[in-house]
């Protein structure tokens, strides 16, 4: 993968984890909540409608996760154009640490409560953030100067 495309890919990435917690914000107060009440099933598998985003503390939480995740997308954003950009290994460096220090806990977390599906949809989303940088070969213009 250049170095072009694994930047943008890093961008989306990024827009994809903002958009991700903007909707979980906006399901709060939007239809979006049947779609996040459909995402909590599905982490709790089965699919048997019993999760959901119903009580005050689930409020607070979707609210706190979602501005968690904008600012994930934010801060890797920032960190592509303006390390990633310059220095493919120092802020590959820096969005793997970022990155696997979220999904380790996060994917420990949801296991020991029996949200074990949650480890497979954080697989999806570690991949969108590492693939980029782990399939990344420099450009042989770039090695040559």
């Amino acid at each position: 993968m250049t170095h072009e495309t694994a930047t943008k890919a890093l961008k989306f990435a990024a827009l994809a984890s903002t958009l991700f917690g903007l909707a979980m914000i906006l399901a709060l107060i939007s239809p979006l909540r049947a779609v996040f009440d459909i995402f909590l099933d599905l982490v709790h598998l089965p699919l048997d409608g019993q999760q959901s985003l119903d009580s005050d503390s689930a409020h607070v939480l979707a609210a706190i996760s979602g501005g968690l995740l904008v600012g994930l997308g934010a801060l890797i954003w920032g960190i592509t154009t303006e390390v990633y950009a310059k220095s493919a290994e120092t802020g590959g460096r820096i969005i793997l640490t970022g990155v696997l220090a979220w999904f380790l806990p996060d994917s420990f977390g949801s296991y020991m409560v029996g949200a074990w599906f949650n480890v497979v949809l954080n697989t999806g989303f570690l991949a969108l953030f590492a693939l980029p940088i782990l399939l990344h070969r420099p450009d042989k213009q770039a090695l040559a100067a």
